[in-house]
């Protein structure tokens, strides 16, 4: 796998960055059951927060995600 990186600039917009990580048990029972019966596979949604943890979007799919990152020029950082 040949992986590039950017250096990073002096001084980054912090508001471009977002954050990637899993939906956790007590995030997926809050979701409403109509959105529920739309997803395929729960394990894979993905929530995009902001840094400050404000939670911007859940997408099914982590590459789903990162397209959605990118769309809105957003760096995408994960999140363990």
């Amino acid at each position: 796998m040949n992986m590039s990186y950017k250096a990073a600039p002096e001084n980054p917009d912090l508001s471009r960055y977002v954050y990637l990580r899993s939906l956790d048990e007590a995030e997926l029972a809050e979701l409403p059951e109509e959105a529920l019966a739309q997803i395929t596979n729960l394990n894979e949604l993905v929530v995009v927060t902001n840094g400050e943890g404000q939670k911007l979007a859940i997408i099914e799919g982590h590459e789903a995600a990162l397209a959605a990152a990118h769309a809105y020029e957003l760096e995408p950082m994960s999140l363990h």
